[in-house]
């Protein structure tokens, strides 16, 4: 136990450094602020989730005293909930039904567990990304308008210091940049959180102390009530006002769970290619350099939500599985 209290404040402490150092305005301070919840996450995977609350309460609190309360309930909300709960769900198992275990011997063989899927960890990675974009929205107004109008102030003293460009440009760029700061904001949080996870798996599998076996992120799904609740949220993104605001929040964190799901659909189909990994690669160099592919790796999760993608062409053609 005092091994678990000590790698959790020290996970805490980095943790909290590496959130804090954004206020030294330094480039390097914003990749440090966008991995501050990978030290309690490799804690949580590591050491259990009670490394990552001992970790997070240190952390909280002693950014609570030192910076004040905003930073406390923004750390707490952004970086050490999500850190835990995830890690808490990365380990959670049961036993498969019916496949009880039978000893030769005296002693009973391991039981065979299920563990959480792939899928619902991605679910609830879209729903903190919402939940953290809603609540830092909601520290610039309570209203749509208030809100869309803080940012076009902040906006305007950035671009107005930065740029050389007439006021009417400016204007323009800042009312365009207004609009989608709360989906960008979403796609940034949904992206970190997910990397940070990958990252503490992949750390924690490496050291040996991952306590599950690494998924077959291939066969990745989402809920199938998931489109449903994407539907939904589309919808109520024409009503207007606050509400319309919080909608495409939503929709973008779904979207974009849709999309690395698609990113799982194109590891599926491609099993059989000769240049799989190059092609691969090539993708990935494509949606990270510009940006708007990941509409194509978006409708492809969409259609194997539909159609069912994987399991026809698993069905109709079994493929080689290579190791990577």
């Amino acid at each position: 136990m005092i091994a678990i209290v000590l790698i959790g404040l020290a996970a805490g402490c980095a943790s909290a450094l590496m959130f804090a150092s954004i206020i030294s305005g330094a480039l390097i301070s914003l990749l440090l602020f966008y991995l501050a919840p990978l030290p309690l996450m490799v804690a949580a995977l590591g050491w259990g989730p009670i490394a990552a609350t001992i970790g997070g309460i240190a952390a909280a609190s002693g950014l609570g005293a030192i910076f004040g309360l905003p930073y406390c309930i923004a750390f707490a909300i952004t970086v050490a909930v999500p850190a835990w709960w995830l890690g808490h769900l990365s380990l959670l198992g049961r036993p498969l039904p019916g496949a009880a275990a039978a000893g030769n011997g005296s002693a009973p063989a391991a039981p065979q567990l299920e563990w959480y899927p792939i899928g619902r960890i991605l679910l609830w990675i879209a729903g903190f990304a919402a939940l953290t974009t809603i609540a830092a929205m909601l520290t610039l107004g309570t209203d749509a308008e208030t809100i869309t109008n803080s940012l076009r102030r902040g906006l305007s003293r950035i671009l107005g210091a930065r740029d050389a460009a007439s006021p009417g440009d400016i204007e323009r760029w800042v009312a365009a940049l207004a609009i989608i700061a709360p989906a960008a904001a979403t796609i940034v949080a949904m992206m970190t959180l997910t990397l940070n996870l990958w990252l503490a798996g992949k750390i924690t599998a490496t050291s040996g102390r991952l306590h599950r076996p690494w998924p077959d992120l291939r066969s990745a799904e989402l809920p199938p009530m998931t489109l449903v609740a994407l539907s939904v949220a589309l919808a109520f993104c024409f009503i207007g006002g606050l509400a319309a605001m919080f909608a495409q929040i939503a929709t973008t964190a779904l979207m974009m769970a849709f999309g690395l799901i698609g990113f799982a659909v194109l590891h599926t189909l491609t099993l059989a290619l000769k240049s799989r990994i190059f092609w691969l690669c090539c993708a990935y160099a494509i949606v990270i350099t510009f940006g708007w592919p990941m509409l194509a790796m978006i409708a492809l999760g969409l259609a194997d939500a539909v159609f069912g993608l994987r399991q026809r062409y698993l069905r109709g053609k079994p493929p080689p599985l290579p190791a990577s």
